[in-house]
């Protein structure tokens, strides 16, 4: 699957920030290629993922803290890179954090404002990938 044709799992973004999650196509019965992408007007990064059944699921409960203001962290398992989402932080919005722990151990953080219905868009999203 090409760029053209990728799936958004997850689509962050104000006017100046984003943190995507595109899934690229599958690599076997229960993987699924993807990427994530964290932009700024300050810096750029772009990081490959491999996607499982159970990353999926693990979103979908994260989806559920986040629908309450609880903040998460998502892919813990050392395999992807880490995607934390604050909401109690210095900024009056949430913090979104990418921390590639099994590669480069850097991390790249944005403030996004987030739209009133946010967290259905993202279910929406997972339901879409889901269909794959």
């Amino acid at each position: 699957m090409n760029e053209d044709k990728a799936v958004e799992l997850i689509h962050l973004a104000d006017r100046e920030n984003s943190v995507v999650v595109r899934v690229l196509g599958r690599r076997g019965p229960d993987e699924l290629d993807a990427e994530v992408v964290i932009s700024s007007t300050f810096c750029n990064g772009r990081l490959d993922l491999c996607l499982s059944s159970k990353d999926l699921d693990d979103w979908a409960k994260a989806l559920d803290d986040l629908a309450v203001e609880r903040d998460v962290c998502w892919m813990t398992d050392m395999r992807n890179p880490e995607i934390n989402i604050e909401f109690h932080t210095q900024f009056s919005i949430p913090l979104i954090t990418v921390e590639d722990v099994r590669g480069s151990c850097t991390a790249m953080a944005v403030p996004v404002q987030l739209p009133g219905g946010w967290v259905d868009e993202q279910r929406g999203h997972l339901d879409r990938v889901r269909r794959m």
